[in-house]
């Protein structure tokens, strides 16, 4: 939490000394309209991600049921985890840099610095750093879901689908299908048949390429942007 904390106010400052706006230039407001992005980016990348688990689950013939030892202080505390490192992620990459990127470069080169980022900085958080053929598959995959979420956040002038975009898939591929390193959730696989490595490359590229398609042709372009920084700016610590 101190680590969110020290992300929020170090983005504050930026903002504030390059851009003379708060944080609220991030897209807090209206906050009703910006929940509705958060759960629509949940949900769309939870759909996928129950989508490929559940294919891998068919083509693997193995079998999923419910953890009995999970309670609801495990699965609140994994949702917690989940969310900080989402929201720590997103503040770094789809916060303040980008857009101060986009205000001074344009929407195409911040969106485009924003996902080249986030591809090398998986090279380090997966651990791959050296071996080359893994870091061009994690590139490219983390790369365009980053590209992704940042074309959300060009288009929506708000951090909020982003984050419910990240925390859709991150959620559902650790805490329900426990596939990430909190170990048991909710859901735990048994049995099965090994199949393909190159299964892996339908959640690794073929989930992001759906998901930018999503962003690009079905989320509208937000043309209030005007307004909401007007309303951010009224309710800045910096008036």
């Amino acid at each position: 939490m101190i680590g969110i904390l020290v992300t929020l106010t170090i983005s504050w400052i930026l903002l504030y000394l390059i851009e003379k706006r708060s944080i609220l230039s991030l897209g807090f407001l209206p906050l009703i309209k910006r929940l509705k992005q958060f759960v629509i980016g949940f949900l769309i990348t939870a759909v996928l991600c129950i989508g490929v688990q559940s294919l891998e689950a068919l083509l693997t013939s193995s079998h999923l049921f419910l953890n009995k030892k999970l309670n609801a202080s495990l699965l609140l505390s994994m949702f917690w985890w989940d969310f900080k490192s989402v929201l720590t992620e997103e503040l770094i990459f789809r916060g303040a840099l980008l857009y101060i990127l986009l205000r001074r470069f344009g929407s195409e080169k911040g969106i485009v610095v924003s996902a080249v980022a986030f591809g090398i900085y998986h090279w380090f958080s997966f651990g791959i750093f050296g071996n080359i053929i893994p870091m061009l598959f994690v590139f490219i995959g983390t790369g365009l879901m980053g590209y992704a979420w940042a074309l959300a956040f060009s288009k929506t002038h708000s951090i909020f689908m982003p984050i419910g975009l990240h925390l859709g898939w991150n959620f559902t591929f650790n805490t329900i299908f426990s596939k990430g390193p909190l170990g048991d959730g909710l859901l735990v696989s048994s049995g099965g048949n090994m199949i393909s490595d190159w299964f892996s490359l339908i959640s690794l590229w073929g989930v992001p390429i759906t998901v930018l398609l999503i962003v690009k042709y079905l989320v509208r372009l937000d043309n209030g942007e005007l307004k909401e920084t007007q309303l951010s700016r009224r309710y800045s610590l910096w008036r």
